[in-house]
């Protein structure tokens, strides 16, 4: 099958960011096709100036913990969960004004485990910039499901993480308590975010068991659900399966963490074929960009995180309408009523 390759920067691409960089030729990359842009661009010239005017810039994947004073004073770290990098709130807040970024999901990070206490105090100083993901506590009495729907109905929280690795031993996210976490969420109207950091393979049957039996419940694959391109038919596999959840209207993809998935150094060019693939099964409405803040800081910068989404769209080549969508649009369409203009 022959490869089609994808476009060269464009010059105004390289005249805003000021370098050029090789395209990359891989015989492991898969060939991909644009289809017809899921979202239809605006109806005229001066509708999508309005509309891009009125799409804020939405970071859809970020952690933040305390810092080591915070720690000691108010907000523990879980023990061994200590961290290594700066991710407090007002850090991030620089981070966020530096590179133009209007709000942000919050996904509770594991150095503070099931204590929300700290994102819950950044939800409430700034309850129009952030939203917040709860982590869900797959603990076998059952206590995990009251702990959601406190969460959600008391502090605020509008989405839910399922962390497969914080089940019990043999235990599938597929069991009586996944089963009901994940029910509860949509009954709660939240969406449940998985996190499949050792690949999607080893997941990918619950996921699909869960989305058939629980059709209402919104899902978030995190970091292009950490199918990386493919360099095998293992890894091909993946990317094949992941393709295949766009036959759930209910699944989202964070196309985040671009660091975490890229086989190369910023700007990550090697995931081209994949976000066009991506953008052409599911739809540049089902998609969004996230950082990954704390963790993108040393890789590339935030700002650099942002500008990856740019450079790797400009290749494929996305529209503009398609590009809004992902930039911010996607999330602020689903978590409705926040990040209002």
């Amino acid at each position: 099958m022959a490869l089609r390759s994808v476009n060269p920067l464009t010059l105004a691409s390289i005249l805003t960011y000021g370098y050029r960089f090789p395209l990359l030729q891989s015989p492991f990359s898969l060939p991909f096709s644009r289809k017809q842009p899921a979202v239809k661009m605006a109806a005229t010239e001066a509708e999508r100036r309005r509309d891009s005017s009125e799409t804020k810039i939405i970071d859809s994947h970020l952690h933040i913990w305390a810092s080591p004073e915070e720690a000691a004073d108010k907000y523990p770290y879980f023990p061994g969960q200590e961290p290594t990098l700066a991710g407090n709130l007002d850090f991030l807040i620089q981070c966020m004004e530096d590179a133009s970024v209007d709000g942000a999901l919050i996904v509770q990070p594991i150095n503070h485990k099931f204590d929300h206490s700290l994102v819950t105090s950044a939800l409430k100083k700034y309850p129009n910039k952030f939203v917040g993901c709860c982590l869900a506590n797959p603990a076998e009495d059952g206590s995990g499901i009251k702990q959601l729907e406190d969460l959600v109905l008391k502090d605020g929280y509008q989405a839910v993480r399922f962390n497969p690795y914080l089940w019990p031993s043999g235990q599938k996210m597929t069991n009586e308590v996944g089963k009901a976490m994940f029910s509860k969420a949509g009954d709660l109207g939240v969406p449940v975010g998985f996190m499949c950091m050792k690949g999607l393979n080893l997941h990918i049957s619950e996921i699909e068991e869960l989305c058939t039996e629980f059709p209402s419940t919104m899902v978030l694959l995190d970091h292009l659900a950490f199918c990386k391109p493919p360099m095998n038919d293992e890894e091909k596999l993946a990317f094949s399966e992941l393709l295949k959840l766009s036959r759930f209207s209910q699944v989202y993809v964070k196309f985040s963490a671009l660091f975490r998935v890229s086989r190369m150094p910023f700007p990550y060019q090697d995931l081209t074929p994949q976000i066009a693939e991506v953008v052409s099964s599911f739809g540049a409405n089902r998609i969004m960009w996230g950082s990954d803040f704390p963790y993108v800081v040393p890789e590339c910068g935030y700002k650099g995180a942002k500008e990856a989404v740019s450079l790797v769209a400009s290749q494929v080549p996305l529209s503009p309408t398609e590009l809004e969508w992902i930039m911010g649009r996607t999330v602020t369409q689903l978590f409705k009523g926040q990040w209002l203009p």
